[in-house]
């Protein structure tokens, strides 16, 4: 694939060549953990003294006084021959160590790969079992116009485990995913929680199971041919356990909706941008992982000449040229600026894609008739035709919703259709909802069959979140499990607040510490046993076959689809190639004269030579006559 620009693809798929990037300066590497405890370093710039508190899991602790290293004296490290024989000769898996910078409290390491006893306890050597991967074979995936499908692990399954997310992987396979996009796994405080609030980025969740378990998850689906995206959060810190302010300056001093700014552009930040880069690269290298999904990245706090995302994007490419396989980044913004995607030759970021809400939103406030909160501007069929053919509604246009201009336009000429994720719903949109309900709890079947087959045949690069394959009863909803009872008040109070100045009852609110919340959001597999379930199941798997086997439904330029629509009548149709899909929005029957054969419907209609009857709530798609 290539952009229509004519510039040479990399193997990342960010449309970029790389020989006119060479004057970007990019000193980063994957971080590779210490095997031993010689190895062991801290960046603590501004520190006097650090001490290293290292024992076994089941010794005494042995205090070591650190150095400045002669190459680089803002990092720590141990004096030569420093170790005790006894620390040295133990077994690293046994080790657990801490640092006291300048006589504070001991503190985990910011660079933990492993805590198994919480973010708040001492930090464990860990180097992944390479024997673990058996993906020799694995030559990676474009991710482009692949089908991606988004999961908790620790809902996807009663278990919550990666192990346990293992035994449900041939049943994405079945349905024709390509792509496994897991939100946040990074260690937070606490057993359960969306993940957004991680602290130590570096460390696998525990009780997810630990970074040899998502070694085996990843292996898992590359074995079954799936990809795997992982959803990665560099503008925040969470509330607990966030120890860097004690190390270095890793924070600014603005914030964002969820906590302290990150520090990328201020005084010190070139280590800090290093340690996000480092981390990033790991995931990639170590984890075998083809992609990141990179959280909120309008959350950045970044006005340097050459931008974060940038450096992570040649970052990614040169590693992606040294294992030889496509690596993939896609970022979540609400921005609506298309330089994220456009080239770096020419100006932009050069990632592979982003996460599009303004088509998730025109698609469901035209289906529910939904038109609260930033739904107002949305619902009507000629913003559904503007954002299929163009990718953003807000281009520049008047957004009531943030009361000012939002957005530019996307050079269709230059951008491929596929650079945008879509969906019907997602974690955000799912679970930032009071009740956390899904469409299937509010939306009848026919309508959630449009929204499937919009988002499935139409040119973007569709996402699936877990579940919705089935219109899963069960709902999704916040959860967390914040162990420090002021912190879990604070958001339980602050969670039905928000949604009480928006007009609900604080009460039908669910407690986000409540176990209960928690467990009624895993999925019910269950439900794959009873006919409206399966049968929309079917429906999804006919949908996604369609998307692969038809070369009009895979085609990704702006220009394979076009739309008509009738507002009085009711009906919107997309059409791509020698193919359309019809979706009859109404709850009455509706004639629409179109000349098609129809191939996937959703209920039957009746054919005649210059129309097609259709019941309501209704989609219906075929090649045009």
């Amino acid at each position: 694939m290539t952009d229509q620009s004519g510039a040479p693809d990399t193997i990342t798929g960010t449309s970029d060549q790389r020989a006119r990037n060479t004057r970007i300066s990019v000193p980063a590497s994957p971080f590779t953990p210490p095997s031993d405890p010689g190895e062991i370093r801290v960046w603590a710039p501004a520190a006097g003294t650090v001490t290293l508190v290292i024992g076994t899991d089941a010794g005494e602790s042995t205090e070591i006084a650190l150095q400045p290293d002669p190459t680089e004296p803002e990092w720590w490290m141990s004096p030569p021959d420093a170790i005790p024989s006894e620390i040295r000769t133990a077994d690293p898996a046994g080790m657990r160590y801490r640092f006291v910078v300048d006589d504070g409290d001991p503190l985990p390491d910011p660079r933990s790969v492993r805590l198994p006893d919480g973010v708040h306890s001492a930090s464990a050597l860990h180097r992944l079992d390479e024997s673990i991967f058996t993906d020799e074979d694995w030559s990676g995936i474009d991710m482009r116009g692949a089908v991606l499908y988004e999961l908790h692990i620790g809902t996807f399954t009663p278990e919550g485990t990666f192990d346990s997310a293992i035994g449900r992987l041939d049943h994405l396979v079945a349905l024709g995913v390509d792509v496994v996009e897991v939100m946040p796994i990074n260690a937070f405080n606490g057993t359960y929680g969306w993940g957004y609030d991680g602290v130590a980025w570096y460390a696998v969740h525990e009780p997810y199971g630990g970074p040899d378990g998502f070694a085996r998850f990843v292996d898992a689906c590359h074995s079954r041919g799936l990809g795997v995206v992982l959803d990665v959060v560099y503008n925040h810190l969470g509330p607990s356990g966030n120890y860097l302010p004690d190390f270095g300056p890793y924070l600014a001093e603005g914030t964002t909706s969820w906590g302290s700014s990150v520090n990328l552009a201020e005084p010190d930040s070139d280590e800090v941008r290093a340690f996000i880069l480092g981390n990033a690269l790991r995931w990639l290298r170590d984890f075998h992982v083809d992609g990141l999904r990179l959280d909120a990245v309008h959350a950045l706090a970044d006005h340097r000449a050459v931008h974060l995302l940038e450096e992570l994007a040649v970052a990614t490419d040169r590693l992606a040229e040294e294992l030889g396989r496509p690596l993939t980044l896609i970022a979540e913004s609400d921005l609506n600026d298309p330089r994220l995607i456009t080239p770096r030759r020419l100006g932009g970021y050069g990632l592979a894609a982003q996460w599009d809400d303004d088509i998730h939103h025109a698609i469901h406030a035209t289906v529910s008739g939904e038109r609260q909160g930033y739904y107002a501007d949305f619902g009507g069929l000629d913003g559904l035709a503007k954002v299929l053919e163009g990718g953003y509604f807000h281009d520049g246009t008047y957004s009531s919703f943030r009361r000012r201009r939002h957005g530019r336009p996307i050079p269709t000429d230059i951008i491929d259709a596929s650079a945008l994720v879509t969906y019907t719903c997602n974690h955000d949109q799912v679970g930032n909802r009071a009740t956390g309900d899904r469409p299937s709890a509010y939306l009848d079947s026919g309508q959630l069959a449009i929204k499937a087959a919009l988002v499935l045949l139409s040119p973007f690069t569709p996402m699936l979140f877990m579940g919705e394959e089935w219109a899963a009863d069960t709902p999704f909803a916040f959860f967390t499990s914040h162990p420090e009872p002021e912190l879990a008040e604070a958001v339980r109070t602050g969670r039905r607040s928000e949604f009480a100045e928006h007009g609900w009852d604080a009460a039908e609110v669910p407690d986000p510490q409540d176990p209960a919340t928690y467990e009624s959001s895993k999925l019910d597999w269950s439900e794959l046993d009873e006919p409206t379930h399966a049968r929309m199941l079917a429906f999804y798997r006919d949908l996604v076959a369609l998307r692969k086997s038809e070369a009009d439904f895979a085609a990704s330029g702006f220009a394979s689809v076009t739309t008509d629509f009738d507002d009085d009548a009711g009906w919107f149709g997309m059409f791509r190639g020698g193919w359309v899909v019809v979706c009859v929005l109404g709850e009455n029957e509706t004639a629409v004269p179109i000349r098609m054969d129809p191939a996937l419907v959703w209920e039957d209609v009746t054919v005649d030579d210059s129309s097609v009857r259709s019941p309501g709530h209704n989609v219906v798609i075929g090649r045009l006559r």
